[in-house]
Formats: structure tokens, sequence, C-alpha cells
């Protein structure tokens, strides 16, 4: 007689998609990790997914748009998996979701969740009602929302490499006028440091090397500790002092925010990279003043002298946007004399674009296209040739560079240098994960290729 065997049930696979910038990357990951405590799988082909989603970022032109074209051709995948009687579920995530809400549901009904970036920690029990209906949560809940967080598992960290984003501040208070994160991700809020130390411990004893700690305005880190607040200075220095920390990066911070104690940090710290990417936007004071960027073209100036007095060999990198309303030939100039006076190691640059709901939208002395087009692409040329003589003046140095991904040829690995630059090397013996020292022997304008020593 032959026994009964139960039908093997089908592998649930998440699938996400992830836009913008770093913070979303981290949101990206924990989402991961709430689906997979849930029993799905990751898988990077969405026709395996029965759970799609889609991280959104509101930063960039026509974010909204894009996002209804994508969901547009996820409606068809949706459809062809229930024809072969498989359910799907999908979700968007992100500043969108926050900025669209009710409307995401209304406008593309294949849609089963919306999700706002403080409230992906209730993602099980929002899959657990879309069973039902449609389910809409963009509220900016008052618990914390890591401490209801999955630990991502050992295999997801080895899946991710030795490097890890680590989220210690989200939200601004800043109110840019050109920016929509203070209406999407809310008002700065900090981990208390134990935590953050706690989360880098952990993901350390999981083999990961470099760190990166993440915030939408980070330098304005101010996290509870055991005597009052902990400055984002005082928590690189303790991160650096956790077993297996090889080395911290910090992004993305504000000229406000570049207090003394954290430019002092660059000169103490040696784990702290060489690298500080500091956005200024534009050269025009007049700009400046019409964004609330709230400081002067001369104390950017300041802080970057500052930083480089105290750190050398310092590294700088940049944002910047170009057509801002009401910005004349003159204010332009003053951005491009601003870029020759910093020589920038690497740098962002984009036109400006309207934020529904932000004061600049509204503003007279929009710039026309053609006109934004033509700057973008004579500051983007000036930046070009700064990072590409920076990379060339990397050539003949020396950096500990810790190997990351393999490179499209057998024996080939890609790191990345204290500066950020992508570093390729050969060598058949090596393995991801492992810090060797290179000799940077070519430069290109978009990586450096090097040796290794010993």
């Amino acid at each position: 007689m032959t026994a009964h065997v139960p039908p093997i049930a089908p592998t649930r696979k998440v699938f996400v998609k992830s836009y913008g910038c770093q913070m979303n990357v981290v949101d990206a990951q924990r989402m991961s990790d709430v689906a997979e405590a849930e029993g799905y799988e990751s898988t990077e082909t969405v026709e395996d997914a029965s759970l799609i989603i889609l991280n959104t970022c509101h930063i960039r032109e026509k974010a909204s748009e894009k996002v209804f074209s994508e969901l547009g051709k996820l409606r068809e995948l949706k459809d062809e998996r229930r024809a072969r009687g498989l359910e799907t579920t999908l979700v968007v995530a992100g500043c969108v979701a926050q900025a669209e809400g009710e409307t995401i549901l209304k406008r593309q009904r294949a849609v089963d969740i919306v999700l706002g970036p403080q409230a992906y920690h209730r993602l099980p029990e929002l899959l657990e009602k879309a069973r039902r209906a449609p389910v809409v949560d963009i509220d900016f809940p008052e618990e914390d929302k890591f401490d209801h967080l999955p630990a991502p598992s050992l295999a997801a960290t080895h899946r991710r490499g030795p490097t890890a984003f680590v989220t210690v501040q989200e939200g601004c208070d800043k109110f840019c006028s050109f920016c929509v994160v203070p209406y999407t991700r809310g008002s700065e809020v900090s981990r208390p440091a134990a935590k953050v130390l706690a989360e880098i411990a952990a993901l350390a004893g999981q083999g990961v090397v470099e760190f990166t700690l993440v915030g939408q305005n980070v330098n304005a880190y101010r996290g509870a500790g055991e005597d009052g607040a902990v400055s984002l200075a005082a928590l690189l220095e303790r991160a650096a002092r956790v077993p297996g920390v090889g080395l911290l990066r910090y992004a993305t911070s504000h000229p406000l925010d570049m207090g003394a104690d954290l430019i002092a940090a660059h000169r103490d710290i040696r784990k702290l990279a060489p690298f500080l990417h500091l956005p200024v936007q534009s050269g025009s004071d007049k700009i400046l003043k019409r964004m609330n960027r709230r400081h002067t073209s001369a104390e950017y100036l300041a802080i970057i002298d500052a930083a480089r007095r105290a750190r050398p060999d310092l590294a700088i990198s940049s944002d910047f946007i170009v057509g801002f309303p009401e910005e004349s030939d003159e204010d332009f100039n003053a951005t491009l004399a601003l870029v020759e006076k910093v020589r920038f190691a690497s740098a962002y640059a984009f036109k400006y674009s309207e934020r529904p709901g932000t004061p600049a939208a509204e503003r007279a002395g929009q710039i026309a296209e053609e006109v934004k087009i033509a700057r973008l692409a004579q500051l983007q040329g000036a930046l070009d040739r700064q990072r590409l003589a920076f990379n060339q003046g990397c050539v003949g140095m020396t950096f500990d560079v810790l190997l990351e991904r393999t490179g499209k040829r057998v024996g080939q690995f890609i790191g990345r240098s204290p500066y950020m630059q992508s570093v390729l090397v050969e060598h058949a013996g090596a393995a991801l994960g492992a810090t060797l020292r290179v000799k940077i022997a070519r430069a290109g304008p978009n990586s450096l290729e090097g040796i290794i020593e010993g």
C-alpha cells in the first residue's frame, strides 16, 4: 500500500524594487526582512513573486507618473498569474505612497496595499487585511517602527555583502522650499544610540565590515544616550570601537548641522572615511535664500575649509539644483564659481522640477526647460572634469579596498576606495569580504583599476 504524500506547498516569494535615495535602499531591505520572517523567500525575478513591493521615491520629476506606468505593467503580470491560478499581492510603499495615499487605489485597482515609509513594520497585519479588501496605511505611528522589525537573517546579510546601511535618523525639519521630505517622512527623529550600536554589532557579527550611517539629515542626529543626547560625532566614535567594524561613512548631511565636533571627528576617528557628502544646491546667495537653505555660499565654503584643515585628504561631494525659479545667468555663474573653488571629487546635479505641495512649485519666475537643460549640461561638464581629475590624482596611491562583489571576468572583483570610487582588481585567490591593499594603476571617469600588493 502506497502512503499518501501531501503535495508540497509552493514557495511564496517576495520581490522588492526600490527607487531613490539610500534611505529607500535600507527601507527595501527591512521590508524584505519582514516578508522573509513571514515565510517569503526573496527573489530578483518579479514573475516568480507572490508579493511585489514597489518602494517609491517622490524627489525626482514626474515620480508619481513613473510609478503608475510601472503599476500598469504589474497589473498585466498580476492578471497573467491569476490566469495560472497564482495569487499576487501588490504593494506600493515609500514616499509616493505617503503623498498619494488613496489616489493610488483609485487610479490603479490592481494595488492591494498602500504603505507609508513609517508604517512598513505593520506589513504582516496589512497583508492579512488585504486578503479581504485593499488597504491604505500612511499614518505616522507613535511607536518606534525599529522596535517591531525583525533582524535580517544570516542568509540575507550574506546575500547583501560585507557593507551595510544603518538608519540612525529619519525625517527633516529644514523645509527647503523645493523638497517634499518633511511632508512624506515627517519631522526629525533620531534612534537611541544603544539601539544603533546594537544593530551595528549584530551585523558585524554576521560579517559586515563597512557601515554607512544614514538619515534624511543624518548630521542632525541627536539620539538618546545614558547621559543625554548623543551627537553624530559621538555615535561615530562609539561605532568605531565596535569589534569587527572596519570603515564608517555617513550620508546625507545639511550644512547647518555640520558642527565643530563632527569636523573634528574626521580628524580623530581613523575608521571614518575621508569623504564628506555635503549638499550645497546653489552657489548663489539669492537662490539659497529662496530655497530656504539658511546658509550662504561663504558659510558653506568656510565649512569645507575647516573640514579640509581637520583632514587634509578629505574628498568632498555635493548636490546641485539648476534652473530653480528666478535663477538668473548671474546666479548660475555663482554656482560655477563655487564649483571651481571647492574642486569636488564627485557630485550630483539635477534640473529643478516642481514638487506639488512645496512652496517653490507655486513661485513665479519658473525657468524655461531649454535653459535648464543647457545649464545642467554646463554644470555637469565642470563636475565631470573635476571628478576625472580627482580620479587621476589617485593613480599611484595605495588604499585598503573591501571586495564587495565579483566583476564580469573570472577572478575580477569590485570594491570601493575610501573616496567612494569603484575599484576593479583581479586576483584568482581573493574572496568577497576580504580587505586588501591595492595600488591604483589606472583611472577613468567613473572607476579606478588597481593591483593587489603583497
